[in-house]
């Protein structure tokens, strides 16, 4: 088997969900031919996440071309340094750049704001901290941005979309000091059954991903068996974190069912009722 051949559709839910996390821009395949193959598993909306100022007017335009997409716009954790800092590996998708400084960090930040006003847009992020990539020199630089994003979200009404690396304590400590807005939500929840509490007391969602279906991934699954059942999501964060049994193959919205089923039995719940709770707590989360 091809570790780049995409993997067979799942069995359909019979309950539609949202897929509250994916990069429909970096997957093979136009958008059309993505929520098609969504749709015929019964994911029926996406929430398309934006990570640079290009990547987010993309995701603002890409929802406000199709009904069942919804966007988040952001600077990415790791993209403010490299704003300010500059990227001379062109580690990003956009090539090496030469250090901007704060002020270029500032302009991202208004055309972020400036995208967040929009309808479509239902969240601002993925922002956050992550120190698995971002050494000490950016961490200013991720802590402003972060900061920022958290205005933005608390602006305009928009869900909060939070990316946490290996930074839980200062993540959680910066949104209790600069007031997390009304609907916050961690992607790709990476902490374990105690933040899991921390974060249920904050009502902060928890939106776990393929990982969770991991062998190596028991804190998640703890963490999930003690999160409520009304602040869960799922997510493939595609074309990242595959599900097992296709860990390493390309992710895509149509693998939702798979992490979902493997949810609904850490939680001791019917996939039926699982389904339902995680499309009713999408809803509320991104407000649509």
């Amino acid at each position: 088997m091809s570790r780049s051949e995409a993997p067979p559709l799942p069995e359909p839910l019979r309950v539609p969900v949202a897929d509250s996390h994916t990069h429909l821009d970096m997957q093979d395949g136009t958008v059309e031919e993505g929520l098609a193959r969504a749709a015929a598993v019964n994911v029926t909306t996406v929430v398309q996440v934006g990570c640079d100022v290009k990547g987010s007017r993309w995701a603002a335009e890409t929802a406000a071309a199709h009904a069942n997409v919804h966007a988040a716009v952001a600077l990415h954790p790791n993209e403010a340094p490299r704003i300010v800092l500059g990227d001379p590996d062109g580690w990003s998708r956009q090539g090496e750049r030469e250090a901007g400084g704060t002020a270029a960090l500032h302009e991202a930040l208004a055309e972020i704001d400036a995208l967040a006003a929009l309808p479509h847009v239902r969240g601002v992020g993925e922002t956050g901290l992550d120190y698995f990539r971002t050494g000490p020199e950016g961490m200013a630089a991720q802590e402003e941005s972060f900061r920022a994003h958290i205005e933005i979200a608390k602006r305009h009404g928009k869900a909060l979309v939070i990316h946490d690396r290996e930074a839980h304590a200062d993540v959680l400590r910066i949104l209790a000091d600069a007031g997390a807005p009304e609907r916050t939500v961690f992607h790709c929840y990476s902490g374990d059954a105690d933040m899991a509490r921390v974060c249920a007391e904050a009502g902060y969602f928890m939106s776990f991903a393929g990982n969770m279906t991991f062998k190596n991934a028991q804190p998640l699954r703890d963490a999930l068996a003690v999160a409520p059942v009304e602040l869960v999501l799922v997510e493939t964060d595609a074309p990242f974190l595959t599900p097992a049994p296709y860990r390493g193959r390309p992710n895509a919205p149509y693998l939702i069912p798979v992490t979902l089923r493997a949810m609904a039995a850490v939680k001791g719940l019917d996939e039926d009722t699982m389904a339902e709770a995680i499309a009713d707590n999408t809803a509320r989360a991104f407000d649509y």
